[in-house]
């Protein structure tokens, strides 16, 4: 595999931190631009993030020095020395819309953490094991941007990371109806830290801005199908879910309830996971799971403190697989929302997209 250079737009930010531990020490990534705001642009990385360095591992000692640009301002620039870039800004969805374009039109691949352009037609929204088939829409998006080899893709919600995963292997074996996913989010994703958000703990607050609304309808797009010029989302199933913020650091979990237009036997829906594997896995990409899918026997299983590192991170853990009145099947799985859910399944699409020809 050749070698990339890389920027991180949005650099100070908790997913931009994330972005800089992951690329610190990438066999195929580069880490030469690092960029934010004009508040940051000047500074040596360490200066701008200092006193908000949230990391659990040390900043690593390569980045320290290096140069902050402006995001916008020294687009040009930053173009210049990188063949793709990240993307995890702080901006009003317009902007960000209009940022990750610009760079885009500069012939600069965009992998975009940011919601902006979820739901843009031709912008494909890959997790690596399970829709990487949408890239195959990157040449009509190019088209419309007028571009050769600028495109942007982007990531899901993070909240949708733990129950989608566990539902998709299942869609073409039992046909999937209606889905009921209730999530319990780490303050992580809310870019914050207990230190920085006191009220979070001993606490829970039963609403999150736009989250029910995005895990409802991006699943639609991700078990979606390309058709010429667009992705075109499935009708079904339907899928209704309540998003809570729970005083955990980093993972999310969901108790999710499904039913299927085939009733399906539970032990058979423990080998489908237990046996599930991609392309990801097949192309041996760095930051992919060697098992993507984990499925635990035991009643109190998964626990975030026990799971959420499984796979460094990358790997989607389940547990309590049963009946259910009301549904079919009910169970519970989890997810790392900042790994998984952001930075790193962000830098596996960006591998894949890499593996696939797509960043040539």
């Amino acid at each position: 595999m050749k070698d990339f250079k890389v920027g991180v737009i949005g650099a100070t930010g908790m997913v931009g931190q994330r972005f800089v531990t992951l690329l610190a020490h990438h066999p195929w990534f580069h880490l030469e631009v690092l960029a934010a705001s004009a508040n940051s642009a000047g500074k040596t990385y360490e200066e701008a993030v200092a006193g908000r360095w949230v990391m659990k591992e040390p900043m690593p000692e390569q980045t320290r020095s290096m140069h902050v640009y402006d995001a916008t301002a020294d687009m040009d620039e930053i173009c210049a020395q990188v063949d793709f870039v990240f993307c995890a800004v702080n901006m009003p969805k317009d902007q960000i819309r209009a940022l990750e374009e610009a760079y885009a039109r500069r012939e600069i691949p965009v992998i975009s953490n940011n919601s902006a352009h979820r739901m843009t037609p031709d912008v494909p929204m890959i997790i690596p094991e399970l829709n990487p088939q949408h890239a195959e829409i990157i040449p009509a998006q190019r088209r419309r941007l007028g571009t050769r080899r600028g495109f942007i893709t982007v990531k899901s919600n993070c909240s949708l990371q733990s129950y989608v995963p566990p539902l998709t292997p299942l869609i073409e074996r039992f046909g999937l109806n209606k889905v009921l996913a209730c999530t319990y989010q780490a303050i992580s994703g809310a870019s914050k830290t207990f230190e920085r958000w006191p009220e979070m703990v001993d606490n829970l607050i039963p609403y999150i801005p736009g989250e029910e609304e995005k895990s409802e309808q991006e699943p639609l797009k991700i078990w979606g199908r390309v058709e010429g010029d667009r992705i075109v989302h499935v009708s079904k199933p339907s899928v209704t879910t309540q998003c809570l913020r729970v005083p955990i650091s980093d993972g999310h979990t969901a108790a999710v309830f499904a039913s299927f237009d085939t009733k399906p036997d539970l032990e058979e829906i423990k080998r489908i996971w237990n046996e599930y594997s991609s392309e990801a896995q097949e192309l041996n990409l760095p930051s992919a799971p060697r098992k993507f899918l984990n499925y635990f026997e035991e009643n109190d299983q998964p626990q975030i403190k026990t799971a959420r590192e499984l796979e460094h991170g990358m790997a989607i853990s389940i547990g309590r697989l049963r009946p259910d009145t009301q549904y079919d099947i009910k169970f519970v799985c989890m997810s790392h929302n900042t790994l998984l859910g952001a930075a790193g399944g962000a830098v596996e699409t960006a591998e894949y997209l890499a593996a696939k020809g797509y960043l040539d």
